[in-house]
Protein backbone atom coordinates (compact mmCIF):
# COMPACT_ATOMS: atom_id res chain seq x y z
CA UNK A 1 0.00 0.00 0.00
CA UNK A 2 1.09 3.22 -1.14
CA UNK A 3 0.00 6.97 0.07
CA UNK A 4 1.22 10.42 -1.17
CA UNK A 5 1.59 12.98 1.19
CA UNK A 6 1.73 16.35 -1.37
CA UNK A 7 3.53 17.66 1.83
CA UNK A 8 4.53 21.42 0.99
CA UNK A 9 7.75 21.05 2.07
CA UNK A 10 8.75 17.62 0.08
CA UNK A 11 6.56 15.24 -1.18
CA UNK A 12 7.02 11.96 -0.39
CA UNK A 13 5.62 8.32 -0.28
CA UNK A 14 4.75 5.91 2.28
CA UNK A 15 4.98 2.46 1.90
CA UNK A 16 2.42 0.20 3.90
CA UNK A 17 2.86 -3.31 4.77
CA UNK A 18 -0.68 -5.14 4.66
CA UNK A 19 -1.05 -8.19 7.53
CA UNK A 20 -3.18 -10.95 6.48
CA UNK A 21 -6.29 -9.31 8.56
CA UNK A 22 -5.76 -6.09 6.30
CA UNK A 23 -4.39 -3.84 8.93
CA UNK A 24 -1.04 -1.59 7.68
CA UNK A 25 2.15 -1.19 9.15
CA UNK A 26 4.45 1.39 7.97
CA UNK A 27 7.55 0.03 5.98
CA UNK A 28 9.59 3.25 4.54
CA UNK A 29 9.17 6.98 3.73
CA UNK A 30 10.41 7.78 -0.19
CA UNK A 31 10.71 11.11 -0.72
CA UNK A 32 9.48 11.96 -4.41
CA UNK A 33 12.27 14.64 -5.08
CA UNK A 34 9.60 17.27 -6.00
CA UNK A 35 7.49 19.03 -4.11
CA UNK A 36 3.71 19.27 -2.95
CA UNK A 37 0.93 22.07 -4.17
CA UNK A 38 -2.10 23.67 -2.77
CA UNK A 39 -4.63 25.07 -4.98
CA UNK A 40 -6.74 28.34 -3.49
CA UNK A 41 -9.58 27.46 -1.18
CA UNK A 42 -8.36 23.34 -0.43
CA UNK A 43 -8.50 21.93 2.79
CA UNK A 44 -8.49 18.13 3.28
CA UNK A 45 -6.78 17.58 -0.25
CA UNK A 46 -4.31 20.41 -1.47
CA UNK A 47 -4.76 19.16 -5.34
CA UNK A 48 -8.40 18.99 -5.05
CA UNK A 49 -8.44 15.74 -7.67
CA UNK A 50 -8.43 12.04 -7.87
CA UNK A 51 -5.71 9.66 -9.09
CA UNK A 52 -2.60 11.47 -7.93
CA UNK A 53 -0.80 8.02 -7.79
CA UNK A 54 -1.04 5.36 -9.86
CA UNK A 55 0.36 1.72 -9.46
CA UNK A 56 1.36 -0.15 -12.64
CA UNK A 57 0.96 -3.72 -11.86
CA UNK A 58 2.61 -5.50 -15.06
CA UNK A 59 5.60 -3.15 -14.69
CA UNK A 60 5.66 -2.94 -11.17
CA UNK A 61 6.20 0.64 -11.14
CA UNK A 62 4.63 3.44 -9.09
CA UNK A 63 3.69 7.17 -10.78
CA UNK A 64 3.33 10.42 -8.50
CA UNK A 65 2.45 13.91 -9.45
CA UNK A 66 4.32 16.70 -7.74
CA UNK A 67 2.09 19.21 -7.90
CA UNK A 68 4.67 22.51 -6.56
CA UNK A 69 7.37 21.50 -8.60
CA UNK A 70 5.35 20.95 -12.16
CA UNK A 71 7.02 17.02 -12.64
CA UNK A 72 6.23 13.33 -11.98
CA UNK A 73 8.01 11.09 -10.09
CA UNK A 74 8.73 6.85 -11.38
CA UNK A 75 9.31 4.54 -8.71
CA UNK A 76 10.26 0.87 -9.12
CA UNK A 77 8.45 -0.85 -6.61
CA UNK A 78 9.44 -4.91 -4.94
CA UNK A 79 7.01 -5.42 -2.31
CA UNK A 80 6.76 -2.27 0.01
CA UNK A 81 10.21 -1.13 -0.86
CA UNK A 82 10.59 1.98 -3.72
CA UNK A 83 13.47 2.69 -5.76
CA UNK A 84 13.18 6.20 -7.46
CA UNK A 85 14.02 5.97 -11.20
CA UNK A 86 13.14 9.20 -12.51
CA UNK A 87 11.84 12.86 -11.82
CA UNK A 88 10.63 14.48 -15.17
CA UNK A 89 8.39 17.57 -16.43
CA UNK A 90 4.63 17.58 -16.19
CA UNK A 91 4.45 19.67 -19.31
CA UNK A 92 2.46 22.04 -17.48
CA UNK A 93 1.26 23.35 -14.16
CA UNK A 94 0.13 22.02 -11.05
CA UNK A 95 -0.04 18.10 -12.32
CA UNK A 96 -3.11 16.56 -10.26
CA UNK A 97 -3.50 13.06 -11.84
CA UNK A 98 -1.92 10.65 -13.73
CA UNK A 99 -3.44 7.58 -15.62
CA UNK A 100 -1.52 4.57 -17.73
CA UNK A 101 -2.72 2.10 -20.37
CA UNK A 102 -0.09 -0.20 -21.84
CA UNK A 103 2.88 1.82 -22.99
CA UNK A 104 0.90 5.09 -22.72
CA UNK A 105 0.96 7.40 -19.73
CA UNK A 106 -1.00 10.74 -19.07
CA UNK A 107 -0.93 13.77 -16.74
CA UNK A 108 -3.90 16.29 -16.41
CA UNK A 109 -2.32 19.63 -15.06
CA UNK A 110 -4.59 21.94 -13.24
CA UNK A 111 -3.04 25.61 -13.31
CA UNK A 112 -2.98 27.60 -17.00
CA UNK A 113 -6.01 26.93 -17.83
CA UNK A 114 -5.34 23.19 -17.55
CA UNK A 115 -3.48 20.74 -19.96
CA UNK A 116 -3.08 17.16 -20.86
CA UNK A 117 0.13 15.68 -21.18
CA UNK A 118 1.24 12.48 -23.13
CA UNK A 119 4.37 10.01 -22.32
CA UNK A 120 5.70 6.38 -23.60
CA UNK A 121 6.91 4.78 -21.42
CA UNK A 122 10.74 2.86 -22.41
CA UNK A 123 11.65 0.29 -19.48
CA UNK A 124 10.97 1.46 -16.16
CA UNK A 125 11.64 5.88 -17.87
CA UNK A 126 8.84 8.48 -19.79
CA UNK A 127 9.99 10.07 -22.41
CA UNK A 128 7.35 12.84 -23.40
CA UNK A 129 5.74 13.47 -26.54
CA UNK A 130 5.33 16.93 -27.38
CA UNK A 131 2.85 16.11 -29.59
CA UNK A 132 0.61 14.85 -26.96
CA UNK A 133 -0.01 18.03 -25.24
CA UNK A 134 -3.53 19.43 -25.24
CA UNK A 135 -4.71 22.66 -23.86
CA UNK A 136 -7.69 22.28 -22.12
CA UNK A 137 -9.24 26.51 -22.13
CA UNK A 138 -10.41 27.00 -18.96
CA UNK A 139 -9.98 30.11 -17.10
CA UNK A 140 -6.50 30.77 -15.84
CA UNK A 141 -7.69 32.60 -13.15
CA UNK A 142 -10.64 31.15 -11.45
CA UNK A 143 -12.13 31.47 -8.27
CA UNK A 144 -12.83 29.29 -6.09
CA UNK A 145 -9.79 27.72 -7.76
CA UNK A 146 -9.85 24.32 -5.69
CA UNK A 147 -13.53 23.87 -7.09
CA UNK A 148 -12.99 25.26 -10.66
CA UNK A 149 -9.76 23.21 -11.73
CA UNK A 150 -10.04 19.75 -13.46
CA UNK A 151 -10.58 17.14 -11.15
CA UNK A 152 -9.24 13.84 -12.94
CA UNK A 153 -7.97 12.20 -15.95
CA UNK A 154 -8.11 8.68 -16.41
CA UNK A 155 -8.19 5.89 -19.40
CA UNK A 156 -11.33 3.28 -20.33
CA UNK A 157 -10.37 0.10 -19.45
CA UNK A 158 -9.38 -0.47 -22.93
CA UNK A 159 -7.55 2.16 -23.56
CA UNK A 160 -9.39 3.49 -26.47
CA UNK A 161 -10.38 6.72 -24.78
CA UNK A 162 -8.76 9.57 -22.38
CA UNK A 163 -11.46 11.02 -19.98
CA UNK A 164 -10.99 13.97 -17.76
CA UNK A 165 -13.39 15.91 -15.39
CA UNK A 166 -13.74 19.55 -15.47
CA UNK A 167 -15.68 20.33 -11.64
CA UNK A 168 -16.91 23.18 -12.24
CA UNK A 169 -14.51 25.18 -14.78
CA UNK A 170 -16.46 23.45 -17.82
CA UNK A 171 -19.35 21.39 -15.87
CA UNK A 172 -18.74 18.82 -18.62
CA UNK A 173 -16.87 15.23 -18.83
CA UNK A 174 -14.25 15.58 -21.71
CA UNK A 175 -13.59 12.27 -23.27
CA UNK A 176 -10.48 11.92 -26.09
CA UNK A 177 -10.38 9.03 -28.30
CA UNK A 178 -6.70 7.91 -28.33
CA UNK A 179 -4.73 5.89 -31.05
CA UNK A 180 -1.23 4.39 -31.12
CA UNK A 181 -0.38 8.37 -32.64
CA UNK A 182 -1.77 10.10 -29.23
CA UNK A 183 -5.13 11.80 -28.65
CA UNK A 184 -7.71 13.35 -30.23
CA UNK A 185 -6.57 17.09 -31.18
CA UNK A 186 -10.09 17.85 -30.03
CA UNK A 187 -12.24 16.15 -26.80
CA UNK A 188 -15.84 15.57 -27.04
CA UNK A 189 -17.55 17.30 -24.76
CA UNK A 190 -20.55 15.76 -22.57
CA UNK A 191 -21.99 18.81 -20.95
CA UNK A 192 -23.13 17.81 -16.88
CA UNK A 193 -24.25 21.72 -16.11
CA UNK A 194 -24.74 22.30 -12.27
CA UNK A 195 -23.38 18.55 -11.13
CA UNK A 196 -19.49 19.54 -10.73
CA UNK A 197 -18.08 16.25 -12.19
CA UNK A 198 -14.97 15.93 -10.03
CA UNK A 199 -13.80 12.00 -10.02
CA UNK A 200 -14.17 8.72 -11.78
CA UNK A 201 -14.34 4.84 -11.87
CA UNK A 202 -15.70 2.44 -14.02
CA UNK A 203 -17.83 -0.69 -13.10
CA UNK A 204 -17.81 -4.66 -14.23
CA UNK A 205 -19.26 -3.91 -17.11
CA UNK A 206 -16.67 -0.68 -18.03
CA UNK A 207 -19.65 1.91 -17.42
CA UNK A 208 -18.78 5.19 -16.59
CA UNK A 209 -19.09 6.09 -12.73
CA UNK A 210 -19.08 9.77 -11.72
CA UNK A 211 -18.95 11.56 -8.06
CA UNK A 212 -20.42 14.75 -8.95
CA UNK A 213 -20.01 17.23 -6.07
CA UNK A 214 -23.10 19.64 -7.10
CA UNK A 215 -25.94 17.43 -6.13
CA UNK A 216 -23.84 14.71 -3.78
CA UNK A 217 -24.54 12.29 -6.01
CA UNK A 218 -22.91 9.03 -8.03
CA UNK A 219 -23.79 9.20 -11.73
CA UNK A 220 -23.00 6.13 -13.76
CA UNK A 221 -23.11 6.60 -17.95
CA UNK A 222 -22.19 4.31 -20.66
CA UNK A 223 -20.07 5.70 -23.12
CA UNK A 224 -20.96 5.77 -26.33
CA UNK A 225 -18.87 4.82 -29.85
CA UNK A 226 -18.78 8.43 -30.69
CA UNK A 227 -17.42 9.36 -27.03
CA UNK A 228 -20.53 10.99 -26.09
CA UNK A 229 -21.71 10.36 -22.65
CA UNK A 230 -25.82 8.47 -22.21
CA UNK A 231 -26.82 8.65 -18.31
CA UNK A 232 -27.76 5.77 -16.82
CA UNK A 233 -29.06 6.93 -13.54
CA UNK A 234 -27.80 9.24 -10.83
CA UNK A 235 -28.12 8.50 -6.75
CA UNK A 236 -27.64 10.71 -4.26
CA UNK A 237 -25.32 10.24 -1.13
CA UNK A 238 -27.38 12.56 1.39
CA UNK A 239 -24.05 13.40 2.26
CA UNK A 240 -22.02 16.45 2.02
CA UNK A 241 -18.67 16.77 -0.77
CA UNK A 242 -19.25 13.57 -2.62
CA UNK A 243 -16.19 13.98 -4.53
CA UNK A 244 -14.49 10.72 -4.93
CA UNK A 245 -15.49 7.52 -6.00
CA UNK A 246 -13.70 3.79 -6.19
CA UNK A 247 -14.98 0.60 -7.10
CA UNK A 248 -14.13 -3.33 -6.69
CA UNK A 249 -16.01 -6.28 -7.92
CA UNK A 250 -19.78 -4.85 -7.83
CA UNK A 251 -18.88 -2.70 -5.00
CA UNK A 252 -19.27 1.40 -5.22
CA UNK A 253 -18.09 3.52 -2.57
CA UNK A 254 -18.22 7.36 -2.36
CA UNK A 255 -15.98 9.32 -0.36
CA UNK A 256 -17.63 12.34 1.53
CA UNK A 257 -15.65 15.37 2.11
CA UNK A 258 -17.76 17.04 4.13
CA UNK A 259 -19.57 14.74 5.66
CA UNK A 260 -16.67 12.35 6.89
CA UNK A 261 -18.32 9.17 5.41
CA UNK A 262 -18.10 6.47 3.06
CA UNK A 263 -21.18 5.66 0.83
CA UNK A 264 -21.60 2.15 0.03
CA UNK A 265 -23.94 1.15 -3.27
CA UNK A 266 -24.12 -2.26 -4.98
CA UNK A 267 -23.82 -1.95 -8.62
CA UNK A 268 -26.58 -3.79 -10.92
CA UNK A 269 -25.06 -2.81 -14.74
CA UNK A 270 -25.22 0.61 -14.39
CA UNK A 271 -27.76 0.85 -11.34
CA UNK A 272 -26.99 1.29 -7.87
CA UNK A 273 -28.38 0.02 -4.46
CA UNK A 274 -27.32 2.08 -1.46
CA UNK A 275 -25.99 -0.22 1.61
CA UNK A 276 -25.79 2.68 3.48
CA UNK A 277 -22.65 5.16 5.08
CA UNK A 278 -20.02 4.35 7.12
CA UNK A 279 -18.23 7.04 9.31
CA UNK A 280 -14.69 7.33 8.59
CA UNK A 281 -12.14 10.19 10.02
CA UNK A 282 -12.49 13.70 9.37
CA UNK A 283 -11.91 14.65 5.35
CA UNK A 284 -12.92 11.99 3.61
CA UNK A 285 -11.21 11.34 0.24
CA UNK A 286 -9.08 9.35 -2.35
CA UNK A 287 -9.94 5.48 -1.63
CA UNK A 288 -8.51 2.04 -3.23
CA UNK A 289 -9.55 -1.70 -2.36
CA UNK A 290 -7.01 -4.58 -2.38
CA UNK A 291 -6.62 -6.40 -4.83
CA UNK A 292 -8.80 -8.90 -3.55
CA UNK A 293 -11.51 -6.74 -2.87
CA UNK A 294 -11.47 -7.47 0.44
CA UNK A 295 -10.60 -4.45 2.35
CA UNK A 296 -10.75 -0.79 1.73
CA UNK A 297 -8.15 1.77 2.53
CA UNK A 298 -9.60 5.34 3.10
CA UNK A 299 -7.68 8.30 3.07
CA UNK A 300 -8.95 11.14 4.89
CA UNK A 301 -7.15 14.72 4.44
CA UNK A 302 -7.96 16.78 7.29
CA UNK A 303 -5.41 15.11 9.95
CA UNK A 304 -3.55 12.84 7.28
CA UNK A 305 -5.16 9.26 8.23
CA UNK A 306 -6.08 6.32 6.24
CA UNK A 307 -8.90 4.18 7.98
CA UNK A 308 -8.92 0.55 7.10
CA UNK A 309 -12.33 -1.60 6.39
CA UNK A 310 -13.03 -5.39 5.89
CA UNK A 311 -15.11 -5.73 2.75
CA UNK A 312 -18.08 -7.97 3.36
CA UNK A 313 -19.65 -9.91 1.12
CA UNK A 314 -22.53 -8.41 1.15
CA UNK A 315 -20.20 -4.71 0.38
CA UNK A 316 -20.86 -3.92 4.42
CA UNK A 317 -17.79 -2.05 5.92
CA UNK A 318 -16.44 -2.85 8.95
CA UNK A 319 -13.54 -0.88 10.68
CA UNK A 320 -9.99 -2.57 11.64
CA UNK A 321 -7.84 0.08 12.23
CA UNK A 322 -6.34 3.28 11.26
CA UNK A 323 -2.92 4.59 10.25
CA UNK A 324 -1.52 7.73 10.63
CA UNK A 325 0.35 9.05 7.73
CA UNK A 326 3.48 11.71 8.52
CA UNK A 327 3.11 14.66 6.76
CA UNK A 328 -0.50 13.47 5.12
CA UNK A 329 -2.33 16.38 5.83
CA UNK A 330 -4.08 17.93 3.22
CA UNK A 331 -2.17 14.34 0.74
CA UNK A 332 -3.71 13.21 -2.48
CA UNK A 333 -3.18 9.60 -3.37
CA UNK A 334 -3.32 6.00 -2.37
CA UNK A 335 -2.56 2.98 -4.66
CA UNK A 336 -2.60 -0.54 -3.33
CA UNK A 337 -0.09 -3.12 -5.04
Amino acid sequence: MFVQTDNLGGNTIVAYAKAADGTLSQAGVYPTGGLGGQLAGSAVDFTASQGALAYDSGNQLLYAVNAGSNTITVFAVRGAHLTRLQTISSGGTFPVSVTLHGGQLYVLNARDGGSVQGYLRVGGLLVKIPAWHRNLGFDPNPSPEFTHTPGQIAFTPDGSKLIVTTKGAGQSVEVFPVSAFGPSREPVVTPDPGNVPFAIAFDQQQHLVIAEAGPNALATFTINRDATLSLITRTTTGQAGTCWVTVTGDKVYGSNAGSGSVSGYIDNDGGLAALGNTSTDPGTVDATASPDGGFLYVQTGRNGIVDEFAIGSNGALTSIGSVTVPGGAGGEGIAAS
